[in-house]
């Protein structure tokens, strides 16, 4: 029998939050459905949702988007949970987070809300002791709400589609293999270069120390 994994992501319904920082969680879901050819628009628990089976791995996969807004996101978790009677570390949340850096990734297999509203209805609802992805969207100049409710930049925009497949591919990884492996997708969208590694002088050959001290010999005479 396939193992259920979920997947939710955190997001605003509605086509005027299409493409905003703060629905970066329902567009890792959309990317996960489109590579299973499946579509999240079934409706129940207070949510869109689609299901892909994926024998390779013994999984029936569950991709979620609450229609509850973001700080109501614990309730359609809860009803999910309590529905298919699933604990905590077969649900994986995806969010976006101000803390971090654009393109930064993060998997945890547990932790606080760190401030996210979402988070917080979920973490208030079911405890802290759930696996998480958060995704660096970048701290604001100005003010939050416009901010994480608005559009990527232009300069934003020319790296997103390589930070949504980076996503997928750690949320894939996560309900193939675990929440270990899958955190190696952890950290910066594109990690600066290694730093050149200064080379050692090379010690002086034998040969050369022998002529040294054949030369200190003949001097003696």
């Amino acid at each position: 029998m396939a193992e259920l994994k979920v997947v939710l992501g955190i997001g605003n319904p509605g086509k005027e939050y299409e493409g905003t920082r703060h629905n970066i969680g329902f567009a890792v879901v959309d990317a996960l459905a489109q590579r299973y050819g499946v579509t999240v628009s079934n409706k129940k628990w207070d949510a869109l949702y689609g299901e892909a089976l994926i024998p390779e791995a013994g999984v029936k996969l569950l991709l979620v988007k609450p229609q509850t807004y973001v700080n109501l996101s614990g309730k359609t978790l809860q009803a999910i949970m309590t529905f298919y009677k699933l604990p905590p570390e077969s649900c994986m949340i995806v969010v976006d987070d101000l803390n971090l850096k654009f393109g930064d990734l993060r998997m945890r297999e547990q932790g606080s809300a760190g401030g996210h509203n979402g988070l917080r209805d979920i973490e208030r609802l079911i405890g802290k002791n759930y696996p998480r992805l958060r995704i660096g969207i970048g701290s604001p100049k100005g003010n939050q709400v416009n901010y994480v409710l608005g559009k990527f930049s232009p300069e934003e925009q020319a790296d997103l589609t390589k930070l949504i497949t980076k996503a997928t591919d750690a949320c894939e990884t996560w309900f193939k293999e675990g929440c270990d492996p899958a955190m190696r997708f952890n950290g910066p969208l594109n990690p600066p270069p290694p730093k050149p590694r200064k080379l050692k002088k090379p010690p002086e050959s034998e040969e050369k120390n022998d002529v040294e001290e054949a030369d200190e010999s003949e001097g003696d005479f």
